[in-house]
């Protein structure tokens, strides 16, 4: 029995175009004190990152796939296919890497083996949605002498910064989504940057030992969380005036329609200078999810959406009121691919009153005693309004702590 433990070290969400680290450890569990003739043999180990799309037969009409291709390996063959029994098609991969050939653990014994890769940039980013789902997996096959192959498979997250080339293959479209600021935009996977020369004569711990290469990937992360820093802190008044056929209800602020995950999205409302009393609004922070024209299943096929938080308020008489609508660090930021669009949107549903909206004083038994009760039966109208929003990446340290996935994955052969 040998014991397959692999784990990445900082965390299970990555940004695309960063370095992926993985650990993998074999142990031979069995006490040291054990004979020699309980050493275990593995012949072989490797490791590669794949991207599976699976899509809503409902929802999606994907083009026929080549019925040629199929699953090269059984489970006697020493043929190592990552995506072994997984649903939907691989449709990104880095290409595979051994880890060792023949190697014998004596009890107690165990041998870590580093995995290092760039993750591709040309993909699509983690998504789960109604539609369709990207996921993505560190795959380590690992096989004994005349055995069949095992499989470890390590999930993981990828964020996509916005204004990359968005396009799954075999897409060649080469769109790029619109960059939310007009003078900031995003290399692909931030390798074009060019970092200072005068770097070298910062101060540097000299009792730390790094790698140039884990150097370089920890600046990469670095100028991403500063351009998306940069992207989402600028402000500028926006106002909006909320109004229906018969007037004026009132006026919405926010100081900004771009964040990132885990930001708050602020707004406030002004009713005192309505013409129209508002007796009840609600917001509610939405992700659109719209499948490509070319690829819905039925022509005009509804968008899906996503609320992710809601605020509602009965704000008769009021004359400011205000909302903070929480974006999950685990929601998906705003992409597009060659299939599916993922937008974000503010939605607000607002009921104003169709009369004048007195008060009934009614006195009680005491003369100086005064009740104020409203008015039992109004004549109400509704209406909706929506409101886009971009929603950005954040520092994927950040969002590890909430992963749903684990650092640490491991399986016994």
């Amino acid at each position: 029995m040998i014991e397959v433990l692999a784990k990445l070290g900082r965390g299970p969400v990555f940004l695309a175009g960063e370095v992926l680290e993985c650990v993998i450890t074999f142990t031979n569990p069995l006490s040291a004190s054990s004979t020699s003739a309980s050493s275990e043999m593995l012949a072989w180990a490797s490791a590669q990152i794949h991207c599976q799309f699976h899509a809503s037969e409902n929802r999606v009409a994907l083009p026929p796939s080549d019925g040629s291709k199929h699953d090269v390996q059984a489970e006697n063959e020493t043929v190592f296919v990552p995506n072994r029994g997984e649903r939907g098609q691989c449709i990104l991969s880095t290409p595979p890497k051994i880890l060792f050939c023949d190697l014998r653990l004596d009890p107690g014994e165990s041998k870590s083996y580093s995995y290092c890769e760039t993750l591709p940039v040309d993909g699509p980013p983690s998504f789960r949605g109604q539609s369709v789902k990207y996921v993505y997996k560190l795959t380590i096959g690992c096989q004994r002498v005349n055995s069949p192959i095992k499989l470890l498979r390590v999930p993981f997250r990828v964020l996509v910064l916005h204004g990359e080339a968005m396009h799954c293959p075999p897409c060649t479209s080469g769109q790029a989504a619109p960059c939310p600021t007009d003078n900031l935009t995003f290399s692909p996977g931030l390798k074009d940057y060019q970092f200072p020369q005068d770097e070298a004569v910062a101060p540097s711990n000299p009792f730390l030992e790094e790698e140039e290469g884990l150097k370089k990937d920890s600046r990469l992360a670095d100028l991403a969380t500063e351009l998306l820093m940069v992207a989402t802190s600028r402000r500028s008044l926006h106002l909006y005036n909320i109004s229906n056929t018969r007037g004026k209800v009132g006026t919405f602020c926010i100081f900004k329609t771009v964040y990132k995950i885990g930001e708050d999205v602020i707004g406030t409302f002004n009713f005192s200078e309505g013409d129209i009393p508002c007796l009840q609004f609600s917001v509610s922070l939405q992700m659109e999810e719209s499948i490509q024209e070319e690829f819905q299943r039925r022509r005009g096929q509804p968008v899906s959406f996503t609320t992710h938080a809601r605020h509602q308020e009965s704000c008769l008489h009021t004359a400011q009121s205000s909302f903070s609508l929480p974006i999950p660090l685990s929601s998906t930021p705003g992409f597009t691919t060659n299939i599916v669009s993922l937008k974000w949107r503010l939605h607000f549903e607002f009921v104003t009153s169709g009369e004048s909206a007195g008060t009934c004083l009614v006195r009680g038994s005491q003369s100086e005693a005064v009740t104020w009760t409203g008015v039992e039966q109004m004549e109400v109208d509704t209406f909706s309004w929506d409101l886009p929003i971009k929603v950005l990446p954040t520092n994927p340290i950040l969002a590890s702590y909430v992963s749903q996935f684990s650092s640490t994955n491991s399986i016994t052969i």
